[in-house]
C-alpha cells in the first residue's frame, strides 16, 4: 500500500529560441527577473531540427537553455507555462507573430517534463489549458528520449545539457537537506 508523499522540489528550466538575439535576452532577463537567479545558461545552438517555426518566426533560430536557482513545488510546472505564453505574448509582433519561444519545464531526479499546450495521449492534463510531456527520463546514467520526444530534445548535445541541469539540481537537493539535519 502507498502512502501520500511530498515529492522533492523540481529544478525550473526553459529552452528559449528565436532568430532575433535582442528578443531572446529579453526573455531571459525574464526568466531571471520571475524565476530567480540564473544558475545555468547554455551556449547557443542551432535549431534546425525542423521548419515548423520557420513561417512565423524567420530564421535562423538559435537555442539556449536556462534553469533557475530556485527549486519549486512539481504543481508551478502550470504556473511557469502560463508565465512564457505571457512573455512570447509581450514580446510578439503586432500582428500576433511570436519573436521568442519558451518552452518551460522541470527536471527532477528522474526526468524531464516539458510543458504544453497541446494534449497527446501520451501526455497528462494538469488545468488551465497545461499538459505535461514526460520529454527525458534519467536512466543509466543519463538522459534517454522516448517514443515521442521532440528531435531537438533527443540529441546528444541536448541531453547533455539537460545532464548538466539534473547535477546542478541534485547538488542543491544535498545542500538543502545538509541544511535541515
Amino acid at each position: 500500500m502507498s502512502h501520500p508523499r511530498t515529492p522533492d522540489p523540481a529544478k525550473i528550466v526553459a529552452a528559449l529560441f528565436s532568430a532575433d538575439g535582442s528578443a531572446l535576452a529579453q526573455a531571459a532577463r525574464r526568466f531571471n527577473d520571475d524565476w530567480g537567479p540564473i544558475d545555468y545558461l547554455s551556449e547557443p545552438m542551432a535549431f534546425d531540427q525542423t521548419d515548423y517555426y520557420r513561417p512565423e518566426m524567420g530564421g535562423p533560430l538559435i537555442k539556449r537553455f536556462f534553469a533557475s536557482e530556485r527549486l519549486v513545488d512539481p504543481l508551478d510546472l502550470v504556473a511557469v507555462k502560463e508565465w512564457a505564453w505571457g512573455v512570447e505574448r509581450e514580446l510578439a509582433l503586432e500582428d500576433g507573430r511570436r519573436v521568442v519561444n519558451i518552452d518551460p519545464g522541470l527536471v527532477s531526479r528522474e526526468r524531464l517534463i516539458l510543458a504544453t499546450g497541446k494534449n497527446a495521449g501520451h501526455r497528462v492534463y494538469l488545468g488551465r489549458g497545461v499538459w505535461a510531456d514526460v520529454t527525458l527520463l534519467f536512466r543509466s546514467g543519463g538522459f534517454e528520449p522516448l517514443p515521442w520526444t521532440y528531435p531537438d530534445y533527443a540529441t546528444p548535445e541536448v541531453r547533455a545539457v539537460i545532464g548538466d541541469v539534473r547535477k546542478k539540481y541534485l547538488d542543491q537537493l544535498r545542500r538543502i537537506r545538509r541544511e535541515a539535519s
